[in-house]
Order: structure tokens, then sequence, then C-alpha cells
């Protein structure tokens, strides 16, 4: 391993450890806001954080001007987009870690990575072994750390479940946006899109005052310039330089980071059956994502 990708490892690894610790930023914010006004302020807080980013691409980038232009258009229409899935998806997380515990809502939240291959077969696509026993292994886990004794699922832990159904729609969307666009300008555009669908949720149902925000202020600026700007702008400088499979294995660490942060600075414990429920998910996830080559005749 030369030192340019041991480097971007140890960034990549930043990013999880920023990502886990947002999950008490966003319990603690809710003590003061509501989950629309969190949202609204913390996705405000990203765009503008991107803004200077953007400016200085667009400085040293050399691109046509045709190209530019077509890009610029699809980073727009993709941003919106993407978004507006993010809107959805984060609104049922902020939800769901309201009425869970933070190491709960990481690893429920990093379902994402076993759901996304199964979303696979409506766009035809093949699902290797390694994916099915990672659905099993994750159905397991899911069963050890939600289910109580009264075979219930609290109303959290569904509402972060819809959420990493969400979260994998919107991989979706940012694998096609991508390509075709500059994803410093797509995350901007996502951001105060998610932000303004945010802002008009809040305004409808929650109503807001100053001097709540403020109060909120540590935990927003955390979310909004740490998990949104900071975060991302990391791991797009860090993935130029490191294997994709093993990017993604770095970043679901996140789920393990949100337990840790769960428990050292909040207090928040699980039971051993939980524990065992998180082991379970942490190796379905690292099994959806190791390559699985198909044996040749």
């Amino acid at each position: 391993m030369n030192k340019k990708t041991m480097g971007s490892n140890l960034l990549l690894g930043l990013t999880a450890l920023i990502w886990g610790v947002a999950f008490v930023a966003q319990s603690v914010g809710m003590d003061y806001v509501g989950p629309f006004t969190f949202n609204a302020c913390r996705f405000f807080i990203g765009g503008m954080v991107l803004i200077p980013l953007i400016c200085l691409t667009k400085k040293n980038g050399q691109a046509e001007k045709k190209e530019s232009t077509e890009s610029g258009k699809m980073a727009v229409w993709g941003g919106m987009c993407c978004g507006a899935v993010l809107f959805v998806s984060s609104s049922l997380q902020q939800f769901g870690v309201a009425n869970t515990t933070v190491g709960k809502a990481g690893f429920i939240t990093a379902l994402y990575i076993v759901i996304v291959p199964l979303l696979g077969i409506f766009m035809k696509k093949k699902i290797k072994w390694n994916v099915w026993v990672s659905v099993v292994l994750a159905t397991m886990g899911m069963y050890l750390l939600c289910m109580t004794e009264g075979f219930k699922v609290s109303k959290g832990d569904f509402y972060v479940f819809l959420c990493a159904i969400g979260f994998s729609f919107h991989i979706l969307v940012i694998d096609y946006v991508s390509p075709r666009a500059d994803g410093v300008l797509v995350s901007c555009v996502q951001f105060f899109t998610a932000g303004i669908l945010s802002a008009v949720m809040t305004a409808l149902f929650e109503h807001p005052n100053m001097q709540s925000i403020a109060a909120a202020w540590a935990p927003v600026l955390y979310a909004g310039i740490m998990s949104c700007g900071v975060a991302y702008t990391l791991q797009v400088v860090a993935q130029k330089n490191t294997d994709p499979v093993v990017a993604s294995l770095i970043l679901s660490m996140e789920s393990t980071f949100s337990v840790l942060a769960g428990w050292i600075i909040l207090g928040q414990k699980l039971s051993v059956k939980e524990l065992g429920g998180c082991v379970l998910m942490f190796a379905a996830i690292m099994l959806a994502q190791v390559p699985v080559e198909r044996r040749s005749r």
C-alpha cells in the first residue's frame, strides 16, 4: 500500500467517524427543535459550506464551455432529484433517532449497503450469493436488535429502517447523476433542495422560535459543517486514490462509530442481545461488499 492510498484510507476513516458522531448531534438536536427544523438548518449550512469549494473548482477547471453547460444542467436537475430523496430519507431518520438509541440508528441506517444490491433485481441485475447470505444475516441481526419481548418493533426503529430504504434509492440516483455532472455541485444543489423542502415542512408543522434554534447551535453546526460539508469533501478527495470496495468497507464503519459515540457521549448502552444483532448486521454489511467473481467453466 503506497502513501497516497494509506492517506486516502485514513481520510475515509475520519469521514466514517464524523458521520458516526453525527447521529449523536442529531439526537441531541431533537431536544431543542423538531426534525424538520433541524434538517432545514443543517442542510442550508451544508450547502453554504460547499459554495467556496465550487468557486475554487470552477476557477481551476479547464473544461470546454459546451460540456460545462451540459454538466451544469445535469448538476441542477440531478441535484434537485437527489435533494428530494435526501429530504424524505433524512426526515425519516430524524423521526427515528428521536425514538431509538444512536447505536441502533447507525446500524439500521447502514443496511442500505445490503438493500442497494437487492434493488438491482428490478434493474434485471443478477444477485450474487454473498448478497443473499448478507440478507439472511441482516434479517437475523434486525430481529435481535429491534424486536422486543412482545414481538413488536419500536416506532423509532421502523422509521430508521424506512430511512435506510430511502438512502438506498438516494445512492441509485447519485449513481446515475454523478458520472454526468460535477459531484460537489450536485451535492450543493441537493443540500439546498432538501433544506428548502425541510423549511416548508417546518413552516407548516413546527413553527420554531429563534431561542430554540439558538439553543441547538452546537449539534446543528456539527451536522451542517462537519457531516454535510467537511465529510462529503473528504469522501470525494479520498476516493480518488483508493479502491471503491475498500472505501465502502471503511465508510460502513460509521455504524460502529455511532455505537461508540452514543456510549461515550450520551451514556447509551446496548444489551447483550442488541450487541449480538449489531455483530450480525455488521457481518452482513461487510459480506455484501466483498467482490465475488463467477467461476468460469
